[in-house]
C-alpha cells in the first residue's frame, strides 16, 4: 500500500527511542495511523504538532503491520499554540478526532470541516468568532458517527447559551463516543471550556 495525501495530524504518540506513532484525517482515506521515525528529533518537532497540516506518504508492506509514513509540513498551527484559547481550542478539536473516529472509514466532509474550524480557531479575532464552529464541528461529528441528530447552533445564539449547549454536548460526547477513555480525551474539553468561562470569549 502507498498513499500520498494532503492530511491534518490529529495526534502524537512517542514510541520506541525516538520515533513516534501519528494519527492522521484524511479526505479519502480517514483516519489513518503510521508510524514515522526520528519523529522527536529536531527537524520534525515542529511539523509534528496536532492541527498541523501535513503532505503524508503511508507506506504498509503487510495488512497485519503498522504503516510507516513520511511528512512534510504544509501549513503550521504552532504560532497560536503559545495563545490559551485557541491552543486549547486545536488541542480538543485534535484529541476528538483522533479518539472518536474508527481509522480506514473515510468521512470527506468532517475532514473539510475540521480544517476551516481549524482555520477559524487561527484566524477568528475572538473565540466567539470559532466557539460556535466548534459547535457544529461536534454535532457533525456526532452524527456521522451514528449518535444524535442535533441542529447546528444557530448563528444569533446568545454567548450563555452556546456555552449551555457545549455543556450539553460533552455530555453526550463522553457517554457516547468516548466511554471507554473518557478521562484521558475530555481533559482537553475541560481545559477548553474553563477558558471560554473565564475569559467571556474574547
Amino acid at each position: 500500500m502507498l498513499i500520498r495525501t494532503p492530511a491534518i495530524l490529529c495526534s502524537v504518540l512517542p514510541h520506541g527511542e525516538h520515533g513516534a506513532i501519528i494519527r492522521v484525517l484524511t479526505a479519502e482515506h480517514g483516519l489513518a495511523a503510521a508510524y514515522v521515525a526520528g519523529a522527536r528529533g529536531r527537524e520534525l518537532r515542529p511539523v509534528l504538532i496536532p492541527g498541523n497540516l501535513l503532505e503524508v506518504e503511508v507506506r504498509a508492506r503487510a495488512a497485519s503491520q503498522l504503516p510507516s509514513a513520511r511528512v512534510e509540513l504544509v501549513a503550521s498551527r504552532g504560532p497560536w499554540l503559545s495563545e490559551p484559547l485557541p491552543s486549547a481550542g486545536i488541542g480538543w478539536a485534535c484529541a476528538l478526532t483522533a479518539a472518536a473516529l474508527p481509522e480506514g472509514h473515510p468521512y470527506p466532509l468532517l475532514c473539510d470541516s475540521l480544517a476551516a474550524l481549524l482555520d477559524a480557531i487561527c484566524h477568528a479575532p475572538s473565540a466567539r468568532g470559532w466557539a460556535r464552529v466548534l459547535a457544529g464541528y461536534e454535532v457533525l461529528l456526532l452524527r456521522e458517527v451514528g449518535y444524535g441528530t442535533a441542529p447546528a447552533p444557530p448563528p444569533d445564539e446568545p454567548w450563555p447559551d452556546l456555552l449551555a449547549r457545549l455543556e450539553r454536548q460533552g455530555k453526550a460526547i463522553a457517554n457516547r463516543l468516548l466511554a471507554d477513555r473518557t478521562r484521558d480525551v475530555m481533559g482537553a474539553r475541560a481545559i477548553l471550556l474553563d477558558r471560554l468561562r473565564r475569559m467571556g470569549g474574547e
